[in-house]
């Protein structure tokens, strides 16, 4: 028997029930940061990335990140989700520019959001890589984490 409370009495993984949870109000929102260089940067304000725009394409496929969260982390309960957006900001660095990445995913259910906002910055994250590899390959991912999340029984979280 285990203390753990994604195991069974035999000691196997399982998915917890979460059947007797109240339904209630649940938004996350998830942040991711890519470090690229000028010319990549001056490339996309240009509109000469050949695959199109990188922005409009790791938005879509972050949203579809976002659906898919549950048949890719294996504890993660299947969630209809309500609503997912995103920003994008461009920072200027010293070596170049950042852009930081933000998914804000709404449900009403019985379990929250988080990891269906940090899968869908993750993947947008992804996918802006793949767009725009051809340019520059030295992209940096990072710093990918939760913001903030509301709902729940464990109460609101923000980032500090």
């Amino acid at each position: 028997m285990s203390d753990f409370t994604h195991w069974n009495e035999e000691g196997r993984p399982k998915m917890v029930d979460i059947s007797q949870k109240d339904i209630s109000k649940r938004v996350a929102t998830a942040q991711s940061t890519i470090s690229m260089s000028k010319e990549l940067y001056d490339a996309i304000q240009n509109g000469l990335i050949k695959k199109g725009d990188p922005l409009n394409v790791a938005q879509i496929a972050g949203i579809m990140g976002a659906k898919k969260t549950s048949d890719i982390i294996p504890m993660c309960h299947p969630i209809s989700i309500q609503g997912t957006d995103f920003t994008f900001e461009y920072e200027e660095t010293t070596s170049g520019y950042d852009l930081i990445i933000r998914a804000t995913v709404t449900c009403s259910g019985k379990t929250g959001v988080e990891m269906e906002a940090l899968t869908a910055v993750s993947i947008a994250g992804l996918t802006f890589y793949d767009m725009c590899k051809a340019v520059d390959k030295r992209m940096v991912i990072k710093d990918t984490f939760l913001v903030q999340k509301t709902g729940g029984k464990s109460g609101d979280f923000f980032h500090k």
